[in-house]
């Protein structure tokens, strides 16, 4: 697989605009967000505590957003284990393409170095195979699953920080 060049920039305003507008299909559609709820501007993507970057393609285009920390976390999970959470998403248009393992990577490459963490974890939807694959291209393995408060069933893989590259 070919590495892209992405570039990881604080999130603004504007682009937390942009990706509330951002629209999935059915069964995707849980992950999208209100354009007219501010609060998802404000107490989300705008709180400098949830660490939150937009991805850039080479020709500046807003690809996907990252964020790093607790707010990549699910309520009702085991997060004891040392690691930098990671979450994120991408431009619906963009979904299926193989796109999301390069903008994981690029995301765990910015990571090393802004939070030099021990390990790296995700938390997906048990449904979301999709992701589950993506994250498992970049050498995430599933450690547990749990319920969420609304009882959705969700699985946190971790990986070492140590490997790099995207397999293909």
């Amino acid at each position: 697989m070919n590495q892209a060049t992405f570039q990881l920039v604080p999130m603004t305003a504007a682009y937390a605009r942009t990706i509330c507008t951002w629209q999935y299909d059915r069964p995707y559609a849980i992950y999208n967000a209100d354009p007219a709820d501010e609060t998802d501007l404000d107490e989300t993507f705008l709180n400098p505590d949830y660490y939150y970057y937009a991805v850039l393609n080479a020709q500046g285009d807003l690809i996907a957003y990252r964020c790093f920390g607790d707010d990549a976390q699910v309520p009702g999970g085991d997060y004891r284990t040392t690691a930098l959470d990671m979450g994120g998403g991408l431009r619906p248009d963009l979904t299926g393409q193989g796109l999301g393992p390069q903008v994981m990577q690029a995301a765990m490459d910015f990571a090393r170095l802004h939070f030099a963490p021990p390990a790296f974890r995700v938390t997906i939807a048990a449904w979301n195979i999709r992701a589950q694959r993506a994250c498992q291209k970049c050498g995430y393995q599933p450690v547990t699953t749990f319920l969420n408060p609304q009882g959705m069933a969700f699985v946190i893989m971790m990986r070492d920080v140590g490997r790099v590259g995207v397999d293909s």
